[in-house]
């Protein structure tokens, strides 16, 4: 990848591709853990899938994830978003997170059936997988197998 593709808008979705060697990484911020774990959902929605969507009306589906630690949570809401996109084609656009703690999630997620995906992500990867607390709320970077 050449160029690296970054967002940013007033309400701090914010996330930036990165390079990285047979797979893609994302380099994720929020001010808080609901919109860390908000703008990796979108970064992955981007990498994965251009704005072409099928037709049809706006789906909802109610996620729920445990881990032992917010990375793990992290990977866990992710791999979840990841099995719905590979079964069903559903790409998330928007999300209610319900309940969250740092080993809990709770959400409905809101999106579309893609028509056609830029990529397959096989997995979501523990790799180099740190959250850091930083100026600016948390940031971490994530590896997606694909």
């Amino acid at each position: 990848m050449d160029e690296k593709r970054q967002k940013s808008r007033s309400s701090g979705f914010r996330f930036e591709e990165i390079e990285h060697t047979a797979d893609v990484g994302l380099r994720v911020q929020g001010k808080d853990l609901k919109a860390l774990i908000e703008n990796a959902a979108l970064g992955m929605a981007a990498i994965v899938c251009d704005d072409s969507f099928l037709p049809d009306d706006r789906m909802e589906q109610l996620v729920e994830v445990e881990a032992d630690d917010r990375e793990g949570l992290l990977v866990e809401w992710l791999s979840e978003l990841v099995f719905l996109l590979e079964t069903n084609s559903f790409i998330f656009q928007g999300f209610q997170i319900e309940n969250i703690s740092e080993t809990h999630l709770k959400a409905k997620v809101y999106g579309k059936v893609a028509e056609e995906l830029k990529v397959h992500i096989k997995a979501v990867t523990y790799h180099n997988l740190n959250i850091i607390e930083t100026k600016d709320g948390l940031e971490a970077t994530v590896v997606f197998d694909i």
